[in-house]
């Protein structure tokens, strides 16, 4: 059974995630998306926030599990058995930062191999911070989040669309 890790912070999960969801879980047996830890960021939704919301847009593609991590990307790959980590890549700007670390993971873990979707058109720009601009401004997000999430989207940033 081919394992594959989509890891990322989700805060929130927008619609380009969902998309690469999607297309990674019809390429392996099972697809773990993993809410990480990044101490770097200061998220909006807690971990277990994120997580619920991703369970809830992926509920109906069977092979999907939901998780999250505070570990190494690497060492939790290896722990669940996963040998891919998908990443979506949106521009050129965000392959350099992603090469460095699929060569890092593999360094960690050599049974470990990184595999990049490139985002569709309509969800290049797309960014979880863009979406928290917008909706900062109460922009109409249904091009941007899946409709499922966008009441809590609402409720968290505290904003009612136009």
């Amino acid at each position: 059974m081919k394992i594959a890790i989509y890891p990322g912070s989700f805060d929130p999960v927008t619609s380009g995630h969902l998309n690469i969801i999607r297309r990674a879980a019809n390429i392996f047996d099972r697809l773990i998306v993993c809410v990480m830890v990044n101490a770097g960021k200061n998220p909006m939704f807690t971990l277990e926030e994120r997580v619920e919301l991703i369970r809830r847009v992926t509920g109906d593609i069977p092979n999907v599990e939901v998780d999250c991590s505070n570990e190494l990307l690497a060492e939790y790959a290896k722990r669940r058995g996963g040998c891919v980590v998908v990443k979506g890549l949106r521009a050129g700007s965000d392959f350099e930062n992603e090469f460095q670390m699929a060569l890092i993971n593999h360094k960690i873990n050599p049974d470990l191999d990184t595999m990049f979707l490139t985002a569709e058109s309509q969800y290049m720009y797309l960014s979880s911070s863009t979406v928290k601009e917008l909706g900062s401004y109460g922009v109409d997000l249904s091009d941007f989040l899946p409709a499922e999430i966008i009441p809590d989207f609402q409720k968290k940033i505290g904003k009612k669309p136009i």
